[in-house]
């Protein structure tokens, strides 16, 4: 995994200032007025992941992503599933369609990434987001923009170190997924002191069984540290049933997370920024489509990690509940 880190505010910058050039362009660029296309051609972008059913993490990606076409006058159509195999038909399906720029996870890369290259074989613009950082390049994809998961887990690991944790317990909810695995190897490396657990995340009330087992098994765990907030959630409910002390901790948010983490329940969460993710995917390709724009210079995007905790949570809240954060 890389550790290079650009700035979002640098990224920031780089898009204001290359979105300004592409809508000045006198020729083949973006209409000054009624939108981001070129030419008055109406782009289609398609966004594939492997967003699992219920999981409300995506809809901050989605959210992201809406935004994004709707500001530069571009066409979203948006597919998931959450099968490697499926997955990476949905890529050459969108290929055929004839979309203008695909964004795509690159969770199972060995079974996607081919499709993205063939995709880019073909000339269809393509870039990679939220997972893959390790593996994108090596499918001739330009642009990344996501969190590096493996900072991201030692980023967790050191805070328990910090806070006299004693052993942490990191809950696994799609075993194999590579962002999730690379995560909790984070974890580990910064606390080895770190077991992992894997659960079904498609099955909310086996996690929290699950969870809750281990932990009357094991009182010596003190933090629990769950990927994604409606685990979070029920990681919650099983320490309550259990009696457990544990601390909760996790990787990303919901309203329901932000709440806790106001009211004390989660200690914390690592915050990747998907909506973030979706908004600058989308725009890179149109920034791509529109003006011959890479973004990231070879090297990947970084939207994380950025911790939430007591210290700066107040008016996250808002934004989470408003599905922007």
């Amino acid at each position: 995994m890389r550790n290079t880190r650009r700035p979002l505010q640098a990224l920031v910058a780089v898009t204001v200032a290359t979105m300004a050039l592409a809508a000045c362009s006198s020729s083949g660029g973006a209409k000054n007025a009624g939108g981001g296309n070129a030419g008055g051609q109406d782009f289609t972008i398609a966004m594939i992941t492997h967003e699992s059913p219920g999981d409300t993490f995506w809809d901050k990606i989605r959210a992201g992503a809406d935004q994004a076409a709707k500001d530069h006058g571009m066409t979203l159509n948006y597919s998931s599933d959450p099968d490697a195999g499926k997955e990476a038909t949905l890529v050459q399906n969108a290929v055929d369609s004839k979309v203008d720029g695909i964004a795509v996870t690159l969770a199972f890369p060995d079974a996607v990434g081919p499709a993205a290259k063939s995709a880019i074989a073909g000339g269809v613009p393509v870039v990679a987001f939220n997972s893959g950082i390790g593996n994108y390049q090596d499918f001739g994809v330009p642009m990344y923009f996501g969190s590096n998961e493996d900072l991201a887990g030692q980023t967790v690991g050191r805070r328990i170190a910090q806070d006299g944790g004693g052993k942490a317990l990191c809950v696994i909810q799609e075993q194999g997924q590579v962002a999730l695995e690379t995560r909790c190897a984070g974890v580990a490396k910064a606390f080895p002191n770190t077991e992992n657990l894997n659960v079904n995340g498609a099955d909310l009330p086996s996690v929290q069984q699950t969870i809750g087992a281990k932990l009357q098994q094991d009182p010596s765990i003190t933090d629990v540290v769950t990927l994604g907030a409606p685990i979070a959630l029920g990681a919650m409910q099983a320490k309550a049933d259990s009696g457990s002390q544990a601390k909760v901790i996790t990787f990303d948010l919901n309203a329901d997370v932000a709440q806790a983490i106001q009211n004390g329940t989660i200690a914390f969460s690592v915050d990747q920024q998907p909506y973030v993710q979706g908004y600058m995917a989308v725009t890179a390709l149109w920034l791509n489509l529109t003006n011959g724009n890479d973004i990231g210079g070879g090297q990947p995007v970084l939207t994380g990690p950025s911790i939430v905790d007591a210290k700066n949570i107040g008016p996250i809240v808002q934004y989470a509940k408003n599905n922007t954060r």
